[in-house]
């Protein structure tokens, strides 16, 4: 029986390292994007509460913006529909 070496490690487990890899790339963008996204919501509800404070738009007007493309807003138009 021959003993274990790194090269024969590496080949019998190449195909669960690379889909290792890949998995581990596609968390990290994931996490990446799903990070984005919250940085982006954030700063438009901070520039839609400035336009309410500096009174160009309504609360009413502010509280649409903040709920267009959420899921209750879409449970709203299907219902008006």
């Amino acid at each position: 029986m021959q003993e274990p070496n790194a090269y024969s490690f590496l080949m019998e487990n190449f195909v669960y390292m690379v889909f290792g890899g890949i998995a581990l790339v596609a968390v990290f963008l994931g996490l990446i994007g799903w990070a984005d996204k919250n940085k982006q919501r954030e700063r438009s509800r901070r520039e839609i509460a400035a336009y309410i404070a500096e009174g160009s738009m309504t609360p009413e007007q502010g509280e649409r913006l903040m709920n267009a493309g959420t899921k209750e807003a879409a449970r709203e138009m299907t219902k008006a529909s």
